[in-house]
């Protein structure tokens, strides 16, 4: 036999760190009664501006009629809210609501009956608007409620089956999951085979093929199949219900941007209201106008500089990009956490499970020629059918649909599997088990492990005759998302307790700019220190219990793929599938949701100062300030609606 001659077959696939914030953002205006009074509101205000001509009396009492009717919810919310945080902060804090309470009853005093109801109309419906996108964000964030399971179809063990609800279900209990219902909760396969759907966990929305053995999680649904599922986790603990805590976390935590707004609209109230007085007196001693005038320029400036737009800028844009990525399979703990990640200067990946698939794929093999390959790869198959090493279940993963060949292994530490087979001795082990390899092999050997894989051979009465190579791929996306955040200015890390050959091999592969191997699992996170004092703002992708203290330690920790509870627990994001192309999405919207935010800051700013300068130009009268005001504020609404569209690149 020529050992030198060999049949290579290459299959290498191408392939401050605060979790709570006390946020509330509520326009509850009353629900389906404030709704009906307000359209109530419009056809009183269109009534009066009918009968304006003909009959100013009865017009003025449709305005008046209009403005309780359109407006009783902001002058409530106005003067309540006002007095309760009043009390609550032992100082002065009144809202914008309250601001337009005051030009409404402002307006009328001076006999502005119809342009008091404009104002009461135009700003009620609004702030109507803005109560839709943000409820629509939220609906399509929290609509996971309804996919909640509430029964379970439970086996005992006389055969008998009862439904009983999810939550008396107990683990290790036996449940039978009809076809086209849902799962009640997480646990393990017995018996069966379906298809599910996963959407509600991972947003995928092809059904997944599950069979005997596999994991399936509560809130998903059955196809077509039957089968019975041992319960691994309490209904409390599933990970749907970890994606609802999640889930009611991102409401109440929004950017800092949002935060500051809101912290913000009482002292600029209460600066706008110290400086009535000032306007009020500026109109007859330094404009020259009298005091009915100055009265009216007052209103119009309490309505030109209120903070309606300001409000709207943040708000609805980051609960708008929370849902967003919700249907995509990326659960946000806060819009505070979305802002962090437009602003990372560094990123450290863990390498298992993160940048790469997680489990080891045949890449190469090679039998020398002058033997049956078919016949040695069914022993070595029918081998290692035999063996629980890691490497085993890809070689038979690798090599399908092979003849039986009945043998007897015996597992020798540091030599590997042996048998005996037609007189002969086969045996499977590493490369340095072999003291006689040829130089053929060592050399192919010692070129595969330079590219990260492992190398096992084959060998007939202990002479080498061939090998199989194995390796952790890199994941299909792994590649295109190190490519996005080099070029996004972000320097990349692959933290790995592989052996450095091994670790670089991944790494050059994949593009990263810095390997670091042999790392233990609670150094991960003294090395994610050191890339924020080195770099700045840093962000962590792991996968696994090892990896929590590196995503708390992380300016934002991202949980990935199946993860454990623990890393979704510590998290600020969680990629509900081992997918790096749903993160570069997250930090594309992300970086968008931004600028959308600012784009409605100065545009609302610019609106504000140009009309309180029309306003003390004389040009302005509580009618046109009312329209570009309140279009101000819907403009700013209908922007940050943008944030809810998918990209045509991403559909």
């Amino acid at each position: 036999m020529d050992k030198a001659t060999i049949n290579h077959h290459n299959h290498e696939k191408d392939h401050d760190h605060n979790h709570e914030h006390n946020h509330e953002h509520e326009h509850s205006h009353g629900g389906k009664f404030a709704i009906i009074m307000f359209f109530v509101g419009v056809a009183a205000f269109i009534g009066g501006f009918v009968l304006e001509g003909s009959n100013e009396q009865f017009a003025n009492i449709a305005f008046l009629i209009a403005v309780v009717t359109a407006g009783y919810h902001i002058i409530l919310e106005g003067v309540g809210d006002t007095i309760r945080n009043s009390a609550a902060a032992k100082k002065f804090q009144p809202n914008v609501h309250f601001l337009m309470a005051l030009a409404t009853v402002g307006a009328i005093a001076i006999g502005n009956f119809e342009e008091a109801a404009m104002l009461i109309v135009i700003f009620a419906g609004a702030h109507f608007l803005e109560e839709y996108v943000d409820g629509k964000s939220k609906r399509e964030i929290t609509n996971l409620l309804n996919m909640n399971p509430t029964e379970a179809r439970i086996l005992y063990a006389d055969g008998s089956a009862k439904v009983v609800p999810v939550d008396q279900v107990k683990i290790g209990d036996t449940l039978q999951v009809l076809n086209g219902a849902q799962v009640p909760t997480d646990g393990i396969i017995l018996s069966g085979t379906t298809a599910i759907d996963e959407a509600s966990i991972n947003g995928e929305s092809m059904p997944k093929e599950k069979t005997v053995g596999d994991e399936v999680y509560g809130s998903t649904m059955n196809g077509s199949g039957t089968f019975t599922m041992e319960v691994t986790k309490d209904s409390s603990e599933t990970v749907f219900a970890k994606i609802l805590q999640m889930v009611n976390q991102s409401q109440k935590s929004l950017t800092k941007t949002a935060t500051l707004i809101q912290r913000l609209e009482p002292k600029y109230v209460t600066i706008v209201l110290l400086l009535f007085p000032l306007v009020l007196l500026a109109g007859p001693y330094v404009f020259g106008w009298t005091w009915q005038m100055s009265l009216y320029r007052s209103m119009v400036y309490l309505i030109s500089v209120s903070p309606c737009a300001l409000a709207a800028s943040a708000v609805p844009t980051t609960l708008a990009t929370i849902s967003n990525l919700s249907k995509k399979g990326v659960l946000v703990k806060g819009g505070a956490y979305l802002s962090k990640l437009q602003e990372l200067k560094a990123i450290s990946f863990d390498k298992t499970g993160t940048l790469t698939n997680g489990k080891p794929v045949v890449t190469d093999y090679a039998i020398a020629n002058d033997l049956n390959e078919d016949e040695i790869i069914d022993l070595v198959v029918a081998m290692e059918k035999q063996s629980n090493h890691p490497l085993a279940a890809a070689i038979i993963n690798k090599f399908t649909d092979r003849q039986e060949v009945a043998v007897t292994i015996e597992n020798e530490v540091g030599r590997g599997l042996s048998a005996e087979y037609h007189n002969h001795s086969y045996r499977i082990g590493k490369p340095s088990s072999f003291a006689n390899a040829s130089f053929v092999y060592k050399t192919q050997a010692q070129e595969l492990s330079a590219e990260g894989k492992t190398v096992v051979f084959v060998a007939k009465d202990e002479e080498v005759i061939g090998f199989i190579a194995l390796m952790d791929v890199p994941n299909q996306y792994a590649k295109n998302a190190i490519a996005y955040f080099k070029e996004a200015g972000l320097h990349t890390t692959m933290i790995t307790g592989d052996a450095k050959l091994t670790g670089e091999a991944v790494g050059k592969q994949i593009g990263v700019d810095e390997v670091i191997a042999n790392v233990m699992p609670e150094d991960k996170a003294s090395i994610v220190q050191e890339q924020q004092q080195k770099y700045g703002s840093t962000g962590m992708l792991g996968d696994g219990i090892n990896d929590a203290p590196a995503l708390v330690t992380a300016d934002v920790g991202v949980a990935m793929g199946d993860g454990t509870d623990v890393a979704m627990d510590v998290a600020d994001l969680v990629l509900m599938k081992n997918d790096l192309s749903k993160l570069v999405y997250a930090h594309q919207l992300s970086k968008k949701m931004t600028r959308i935010t600012w784009q409605n800051i100065l545009f609302s700013m610019f609106v504000v100062l140009f009309l309180v300068t029309l306003n003390f130009l004389g040009k302005m009268d509580i009618t046109i300030g009312v329209i570009l005001h309140e279009g101000s504020t819907i403009a700013v609404i209908l922007n940050a609606l943008r944030m809810l569209r998918t990209p045509k690149k991403y559909l």
